[in-house]
C-alpha cells in the first residue's frame, strides 16, 4: 500500500469514501464555509487531506445535536489554506468547551429528571400535581418549564 502524504489533495469522491459523507453533503458544507477545496485546471474540486478532520468533527457534532452554525463559529478562526496546528485546535477546543459543558449538564439533568415533573402541562404524574398544580406553568408559555433545556435552535 502506498504511503499517505498529509499534503495529498483528494477528490470529492475520495473524501466521501473516507468520511462516509455524501458528496452532496460535502458540497453543502463547502457552500456553508465549513470546509474548503481548491480547483484544478479542469475545475474539479480537490480537498486537502486535513479537511477530513473537519468533516469528521461536523459528523460528530451533528450526531450530538450541535447546529452547523455553532460548528461554523468554532471553525471560523481555523486556517483553510493549510493544516491547522495543534495550538490552533487547542484554542478552538477551549472556545467550544463552555458550550459543550452546558450541553453535557443539560443532558445529565434531563436524565435525572426524566421521571419527575418537568412542567410540560401533562399533569399525569403525582409529582406534577404538587409542582405544577392545575397546570399553572402554562401561563409561562409552551414547553417544559421545570427542565431548563438548551437554548432553542432557531433553524
Amino acid at each position: 500500500m502506498a504511503k499517505l502524504n498529509p499534503a495529498d489533495l483528494l477528490t470529492v469522491g475520495e473524501v466521501s469514501r473516507r468520511t462516509g459523507v455524501a458528496v452532496s453533503a460535502l458540497r453543502f458544507y463547502e457552500a456553508q464555509g465549513l470546509i474548503f477545496s481548491r480547483r484544478t485546471a479542469g475545475n474539479q474540486r480537490r480537498y486537502s487531506r486535513h479537511m477530513i478532520r473537519r468533516v469528521s468533527l461536523i459528523q460528530v457534532a451533528k450526531r450530538l445535536g450541535i447546529p452547523l452554525r455553532d460548528v461554523a463559529e468554532v471553525f471560523r478562526d481555523l486556517p483553510h489554506d493549510r493544516k491547522p496546528t495543534r495550538r490552533e485546535w487547542e484554542r478552538i477546543a477551549r472556545a467550544w468547551s463552555a458550550d459543550l459543558e452546558m450541553r453535557r449538564a443539560a443532558l445529565e439533568r434531563l436524565q435525572r429528571e426524566l421521571t419527575n415533573c418537568i412542567g410540560c402541562g401533562c399533569v399525569s404524574m403525582s409529582a406534577c400535581r404538587l409542582l405544577n398544580p392545575y397546570d399553572e406553568l402554562a401561563s409561562q408559555g409552551p414547553g417544559p418549564h421545570r427542565l431548563d433545556p438548551l437554548p432553542a435552535d432557531p433553524d
